[in-house]
């Protein structure tokens, strides 16, 4: 199996759990994600996954100009999105704890 794979599992709610901390936008994640053990992750990773959280109004989206140069895109988490992103979190956990018991070769 290829990391891609399980990496596109639980994206998202890595990039939920950086956005719920405070506004931010696309080049805090992404480095954030590295500085976390995200190695090698591309833009053209990251930015798919930021449109599809819009798209279903997980996250918000202003644009202002950026102090360095050209305007840039902030992203905040919604109602929606914090919901969603508790729920993930608890699925998350639930499903780690299972997979270590098993990897493991631990008892139930």
């Amino acid at each position: 199996m290829e990391d891609s794979q399980l990496l596109r599992g639980i994206l998202e709610g890595c990039v939920l759990a950086v956005i719920a901390r405070g506004e931010t936008y696309g080049y805090e994640i992404l480095a954030e994600l590295e500085k976390n053990g995200f190695e090698n992750l591309l833009e053209g990773t990251l930015y798919p996954v930021l449109t599809r959280l819009e798209k279903k109004g997980l996250i918000s989206c202003r644009k202002a100009k950026s102090p360095f140069g050209p305007i840039r895109k902030y992203y905040s988490i919604t109602e929606d999105g914090q919901q969603y992103f508790d729920e993930f979190k608890k699925n998350y956990e639930k499903i780690n704890a299972s997979a270590q018991r098993i990897l493991q070769g631990e008892e139930a």
